[in-house]
């Protein structure tokens, strides 16, 4: 397994200091969220980026991408009716795209559920035509940077748009694009109505990344998820992709929850 963790939950701290730690604690990836860089990805600079990445780099880390794309930004919408919003978004994500490759990246989590729930007086389907035209203004930079962008499916709580992989594989379909694949995470799946083993299976080919968590909302081993029959899923179905440590619960510290997560899910590979 190819283990990384995402950097917000080193909330406050310095890149290069978060990238001695994950590494020391055995993570050679590191996944980016674009806050915590800069209000937008546009306002960090061409220089800055090379600084990251070579912080990253002289501890042995790689930056493996970013996620969180839309978050604490305004304007975007992913499914918006609005066709200059539409471009706008496409536009955006185009940027984080380039910024990815700058970073030493090669992936892209399209997660953000605030802006793509379903707006008033929009169905699925008509969201469906809006997202596959919103992601297609993306795809000459994908192509250019050899970047590609993962679809996150959410549970119901999160959003009501894009709840399962089976949705996130239509759609992937409907836009036949080598650049534009699934992104699987654990706790996300823990609302389908298949056993997460199951889905992963079920989606083998498709799943270009992966997050590990527990439907607490804490981190691989801090809850009740066993991750032995996950792991096995996984390379049942070849996955040769970054497992990486996404929480949303920083308790009790950064780096506790970094080595207990990395030491749990070490114990579960087959």
């Amino acid at each position: 397994m190819k283990y990384a963790i995402c950097n917000e939950t080193f909330e406050g701290w310095d890149h290069a200091r978060v990238c001695y730690a994950v590494s020391s604690l055995g993570y050679t990836g590191l996944e980016v969220a674009p806050f915590t860089l800069a209000p937008l990805i546009t306002d960090v600079s061409a220089a800055r980026r090379g600084e990251l990445r070579r912080q990253a780099e002289a501890a042995g880390v790689t930056i493996i991408g970013l996620h969180w794309l839309l978050a604490k930004t305004s304007g975007f919408y992913l499914n918006t009716p609005d066709a200059d919003v539409r471009q706008k978004t496409g536009d955006y994500l185009a940027a984080l795209a380039q910024a990815t490759a700058d970073l030493g990246g090669n992936l892209m989590v399209l997660g953000s559920p605030l802006q793509r729930n379903l707006l008033a007086g929009t169905t699925r389907e008509a969201a469906d035509d809006f997202t596959l035209d919103t992601l297609g203004r993306t795809l000459p930079t994908l192509e250019k940077t050899g970047v590609t962008i993962c679809l996150e499916p959410l549970g119901p709580v999160e959003t009501n748009y894009l709840n399962t992989a089976a949705h996130a594989v239509a759609l992937m379909a409907k836009l036949g694009h080598p650049n534009v694949k699934l992104h699987l995470d654990v706790k996300a799946m823990s609302a389908e109505d298949a056993p997460i083993p199951d889905v992963i299976r079920a989606n083998a080919g498709h799943t270009f990344h992966f997050h590990a968590n527990d439907p607490n909302r804490r981190g691989p081993g801090f809850g009740d998820t066993d991750f032995k029959p996950i792991f096995r899923a996984l390379k049942d179905a070849e996955y040769d992709g970054w497992v990486s440590v996404e929480v949303f619960d920083y308790a009790p510290d950064p780096e506790t929850i970094a080595r207990e997560s990395i030491r749990y899910m070490r114990e579960c590979e087959p």
